[in-house]
């Protein structure tokens, strides 16, 4: 089969899609990743084929970073953001099934949103894939949704109830639809009630990669939904830094804090509070991330101040793990074993946060609230809690037997391939 992966984001959304698409190529497939330009070489590096759309998301353009990263207003500012440039990525992508003798399946994420359009205009083969339990906001889930942060307190309620409030949320979002709609008139396409919810969602396979851990399948997911576990790609980054490895040894654990890849440029005073409170604790910390040096703290023996590293290497390594809780972030401090402390920022992050904290793996403190003060306390009362550390460590050991790839490979081949044998048998004989 010829693949193409639409997908936009930061490292986070990227790297679980290199890595199916390298499990795909292993296989014997052929894949491409379309997305911003930003991520070229990155991607090309893999020997996955690359195909630019717009538009160009940029995890470095802070002005954009610091507006989808408002805990309330993050999610509307991406979407309209995303939707200016509906036309041109309906053509890029367009361009890209079309390319090297055209494809035969698309496989779309959430922010890719000229998917599902170009599937049910063209006709071809579909799948969809989500990276975290949200996205499926179901009745059947205490669903933190940022922009109505309570509302995961109804669900006392009863899924009957709770449910028809989340269907007036839901509502509520397509007062944002109307450029989708708009577009799919040009097309000669009917309008489709719920582009941001239900209907993202391909008929055929729905890959939920993330772990059961976080999410177990629920009554009202689409009944064709994969739960893969979280597939990992780490080749872009093979070993820390010499000096972070020296740091490391120098001492006892560190605790590692980090900001992922999009929150890392809007930090606001993360970093200070974090070497405060390391400071505060007596411990060593290890920051990672922030490529303005103004939000970054002097480097000193106990405090190690690193602007990129690779989080498979570095968090196993950790005495405890503090991040913003994005979908990738999270799964690989899962899967170190190691007990954190989250500072959601926007979108997944407070309800990835939720979860995890009900796994009785972490704690979470909200940005508006992170000081050094309060930082050392939930620091403090994780480490010093063996039945957490315990729990974190039997988390990581089930997430470090999921093979996210591998799965979702496994289901597309299931799905699709028979199609395609039907479709070259046709052409065969034509």
């Amino acid at each position: 089969m010829r693949v193409v992966l639409a997908t936009f984001g930061s490292l986070g959304d990227i790297h679980p899609v290199i890595a199916l698409g390298l499990e795909l190529q292993r296989r014997g497939h052929h894949a491409a990743i379309v997305t911003s330009e930003y991520h070229r070489e990155r991607i090309l590096a893999t020997g996955l084929g690359f195909h630019f759309s717009a538009p160009d998301l940029r995890p470095d353009d802070k002005a954009l970073i610091r507006a989808t990263m408002d805990e309330r207003r993050g999610p509307e500012a991406i979407v309209r953001f995303m939707l200016q440039h509906l036309p041109q990525m309906y053509a890029d992508y367009e361009r890209a099934i079309d390319a090297d003798g055209g494809a035969d399946l698309l496989i779309t994420s959430d922010l890719a949103y000229a998917g599902p359009i170009l599937a049910e205009k063209t006709g071809i083969n579909w799948a969809s894939q989500v990276l975290s339990p949200l996205s499926f906001l179901s009745a059947y889930d205490e669903s933190v949704l940022p922009p109505i942060p309570w509302l995961w307190r109804l669900k006392g309620l009863g899924p009957r109830a709770y449910g028809k409030i989340l269907g007036l949320a839901k509502h509520a979002a397509r007062r944002l639809a109307a450029p989708v709609a708009e577009f799919r008139t040009t097309l000669g396409l009917a309008p489709r009630p719920d582009p941001f919810f239900d209907d993202k969602h391909s008929p055929s396979l729905v890959l939920a990669m993330f772990s059961r851990l976080l999410g177990q399948p629920r009554p009202d997911w689409p009944r064709q939904t994969v739960v893969t576990g979280f597939a990992f790609y780490d080749g872009d980054a093979e070993v820390p830094s010499p000096g972070l490895r020296a740091f490391i040894a120098a001492g006892e654990p560190p605790i590692v804090f980090t900001l992922g890849s999009a929150a890392v440029f809007d930090p606001g005073s993360f970093f200070i509070e974090s070497a405060r409170a390391a400071v505060a604790m007596g411990r060593r910390a290890v920051l990672i991330g922030a490529p303005d040096l103004a939000a970054l703290p002097p480097p000193d023996q106990h405090v190690g101040v690193f602007e990129y590293a690779p989080f498979s290497q570095v968090f196993p390594r950790a005495a405890a793990i503090v991040h913003q809780g994005g979908s990738g972030t999270t799964g690989q401090a899962m899967r170190a074993g190691r007990p954190m402390l989250i500072v959601p920022y926007a979108h997944d992050q407070p309800d990835n946060a939720y979860r995890a904290k009900k796994l009785g793996i972490s704690a979470t403190v909200s940005r508006s609230e992170y000081r050094a003060s309060r930082v050392a306390r939930e620091l403090g009362r994780l480490l010093d809690d063996k039945a957490v550390g315990a729990r974190a460590q039997e988390v990581g050991d089930a997430v470090a037997q999921e093979n996210g790839a591998a799965a979702a490979a496994d289901a597309i081949e299931r799905t699709f391939s028979s199609r395609e044998n039907f479709r070259l048998k046709a052409e065969a004989t034509s």
